[in-house]
Parts: structure tokens; C-alpha cells; sequence
């Protein structure tokens, strides 16, 4: 039974060196998740992956069934997590193809379907989400990253926007007053659904431009978003076949 899934997200809608064993159509209480469960074998491992925006990067970021992914994940004996995720970087240590493994979160989504615990309850249900990434599976992802001789910021604040529009200067304004050193789409609630499912999550995020106005840019190029996520994801994938091994 696999341990692990991998969460792709934008620029990772397959896993190189994955040699797949089968895809799992699977239907939970919450819907339809973005697509199959790809089963496979990674370094030696079993894995599961699965895209996050739809194996043809059709589904946009608020309008993802996490629910339905988490769920489909945990009923797959799935125990630890790490998702992929394309972020603009904010802190200066985060420019266009660097690599962060952030330790904490800022929530400013909204109207999305965030828990498990809203139905049919017996009584009301809260987790602890102090620190929303799994301590011993952030620490797997430093070591293999620093084993595979490849530079991430080990630290970090991610700030998780509704999307699927950009932000505005004085947004990321206000959010690097606030701490974020990264800006994302897809943290949440994917990160709080995982915990309530007691199950390990981590992000491994590639800086896919910088966020709006920084670095003097007026002007954000879809061209070079793809260009950098092409590249970075590379060194991802170095880093995720490293991580299978020291699991």
C-alpha cells in the first residue's frame, strides 16, 4: 500500500521516472477528485500522484474539489503528502526558479468548501493548525533537497489567494507587511483538510515569477511564468526522487 502521495500542481501534471502501475478511478461522499489516482513506482517506491488543476491543467484553483482529492487520498492508504506548488515570490531570497519548503501559512481565501467537519455532527470538531506543515515530513524534504546539491529556502510564510487572477501590487503590499515571503493559490484548504484527515502534509513550492511589483516589474509575462516552471520543476523532480528514497 503506498505511503506517499505527490500533489502536482501548476507546470507538474505528470511525474518523470514515475513507472506507473495503474490508474484508480475513485468517488467519494464529496464528489469527483481532479482526476485518477496515478499508482506507481518511484525509486523503488510506491507513490501516488495526482494533478491538482486536472491531468490537462483544466481546473482552476477555486474551483478545486479539495475535498474530494484529500478524501480520495486517505481511502488509498495514503498516510504523507507533498504538494507542488507554483508560487510568485515576494521575500527577496525567492526569486523566478527558487525552491522554498514554507513552514507556515496566511489564509485570504474565501467561499471555498474548507472543512470535513460541517455535516451530520454529533458534536463540533476542531484540529490544531499552529503549525500547518508536518514537522518530520518538511525536515525529509530539507535533507533530500541538500543531498541532491540543490539550493531551497527552508523556511517561509505562504499566502494562499482565491485566484485565478493575480494580485495587485497593493495586495502583496499588504501581504509582505503581513510576512509572506510567497504568494500561492492552492495551500488552502488542501493543507487544513489533510490534517483533519491526520494525515502528513508538506509544500514544496517553485517560485514562478515574482509577485506584483517586485523587483521593479510592472508587468507580469505569462511567456516567462512557463519558461521558469519548465525549468524549475526539473530540479523538483531531483528532489522528489531523493525524498522516495530517504522515506
Amino acid at each position: 500500500m503506498p505511503d506517499l502521495a505527490i500533489i502536482g500542481g501548476t507546470g507538474l501534471t505528470s511525474l518523470k521516472g514515475l513507472e506507473i502501475v495503474r490508474r484508480e478511478v475513485m468517488y467519494t461522499p464529496y464528489g469527483e477528485p481532479s482526476g485518477p489516482l496515478t499508482h506507481g513506482i518511484l525509486n523503488g517506491k510506491q507513490v501516488v500522484f495526482l494533478a491538482r488543476h486536472g491531468y490537462g491543467h483544466n481546473i482552476p484553483p477555486h474551483l478545486i474539489n479539495y475535498r474530494a482529492n484529500l478524501w480520495a487520498l486517505k481511502e488509498a492508504g495514503v498516510s504523507r503528502v507533498v504538494a507542488v506548488a507554483a508560487v510568485g515570490g515576494i521575500a527577496t531570497a525567492l526569486p523566478p526558479g527558487g525552491l522554498a519548503i514554507p513552514d507556515q501559512l496566511i489564509d485570504y481565501t474565501w467561499g471555498r468548501a474548507s472543512t470535513f467537519f460541517d455535516q451530520d455532527l454529533t458534536h463540533v470538531t476542531h484540529v490544531d493548525f499552529s503549525w500547518p506543515y508536518d514537522a518530520g515530513l518538511r525536515e525529509l524534504l530539507i535533507r533530500a533537497c541538500r543531498k541532491s546539491g540543490i539550493e531551497a529556502c527552508e523556511h517561509g510564510v505562504y499566502g494562499v489567494t482565491q485566484g485565478p487572477r493575480l494580485e495587485t501590487v497593493a495586495e502583496i503590499d499588504r501581504m509582505e507587511r503581513d510576512g509572506c515571503a510567497m504568494v500561492g493559490m492552492t495551500a488552502m484548504p488542501e493543507a487544513a483538510l489533510a490534517r483533519e484527515l491526520d494525515m502528513a502534509y508538506a509544500t514544496f513550492a517553485v517560485a514562478a515569477n515574482w509577485a506584483a511589483g517586485r523587483a521593479g516589474l510592472d508587468v507580469i509575462q505569462m511567456e516567462e511564468i512557463e519558461r521558469t516552471l519548465r525549468e524549475g520543476m526539473e530540479r523538483v523532480r531531483t528532489v522528489l526522487t531523493t525524498l522516495v528514497a530517504l522515506l
